[in-house]
């Protein structure tokens, strides 16, 4: 949504003062593959979630913004000048104006452009429309040598002081496609998994069980004393997990999410109804996304000052 956190807050203001029906273009916020993980989510039949991670890869020159140049591109046929903007002025580079998701002057690397979308899932899934209070990323410049700012992988530690509180571990990697993008759930009472068109959801055996490690060291009777205890405290068997109860739904053939993100954009102008993906909504998945890119190119760990609106490190 934004290139810097103060453009953001500016965007928020604008949409607000001004009562304009806004909505960001991360369309997985309208899939009823994401409707359905929330519906799941809501229910809690995944218990407390403390873990999620999350992952978009790819593997190709195209997947690392390595976009065609024209031959003909020119000062004659590119303005430059509007381009640039408010960016830095530099000589004309046909490089940088086609590629601009590769430099910082212009773009937000994979965070703006990849962790954005795993963002505004998880929120959209969890309900957590918040910024992350605090996150660490490592990563690199590793395959893709060609100038650019931003890294070919970046993984992020993503903490949020939110639902007795989650940590999220999300990395993209340029150089390896390992699925390509998928969200995991991870909850005391089961695991919800996200991967291209499909969420599964696969219950764990929370039930009550008898600790036989922790009574290791007792005598024989002590052990046959607590055997009994539990048991009685006990009584009924602990179910056991079936495929039957492993649940799957995978999107119909042609079915198309950014149909359906547009369609609720023009059905909110008309009605005047809310959207999700609102200013709001957008600016802090955009948050998240300034967050790892400060915490790469500073090397320490950012932190979300929301009173003051600004990262810190």
């Amino acid at each position: 949504m934004s290139h810097t956190v103060a453009d953001g807050f500016a965007m928020m203001q604008a949409v607000q003062a001004n009562k304009r029906i806004f909505q960001c273009g991360s369309q997985r916020v309208s899939s009823i593959l994401y409707a359905k993980a929330k519906e799941i989510y809501a229910s809690g039949r995944l218990g407390e979630v403390h873990s999620i991670d999350a992952k978009m890869n790819r593997n190709s020159p195209g997947g690392a913004w390595i976009y065609p140049v024209p031959a003909d591109a020119s000062p004659r046929t590119i303005d430059w000048e509007a381009f640039l903007r408010d960016a830095p002025q530099r000589p004309f580079d046909p490089v940088r104006f086609f590629r601009w998701r590769c430099f910082a002057d212009y773009g937000e690397g994979l965070g703006g452009d990849l962790f954005v979308h795993l963002i505004s899932g998880i929120h959209a899934i969890t309900g957590i429309n918040t910024v992350a209070s605090r996150a660490y990323s490592s990563g690199g410049i590793y395959h893709f040598k060609d100038g650019r700012d931003f890294p070919d992988f970046l993984e992020t530690v993503y903490d949020y002081s939110v639902n007795g509180g989650v940590q999220v571990h999300m990395h993209c990697n340029l150089n390896n496609d390992d699925g390509g993008e998928g969200i995991a759930f991870y909850g005391s009472m089961g695991t919800m998994v996200l991967t291209g068109r499909t969420v599964t959801f696969i219950p764990q055996d929370g039930t009550p069980h008898f600790e036989a490690y922790g009574w290791g060291g007792m005598t024989a009777a002590q052990r046959k004393q607590g055997m009994e205890e539990w048991q009685a405290a006990h009584p009924l068997a602990p179910p056991t997990l079936t495929p039957d109860t492993v649940e799957s739904y995978t999107l119909p053939q042609g079915y198309n999410d950014t149909a359906d993100h547009i369609a609720n954009f023009f059905r909110a102008i008309e009605t005047r109804e809310h959207v999700v993906e609102d200013e709001v909504f957008g600016n802090n998945a955009a948050i998240g996304c300034h967050l790892a890119n400060y915490s790469y190119f500073h090397r320490t760990v950012a932190t979300w000052d929301a009173a003051a609106q600004t990262i810190k490190g």
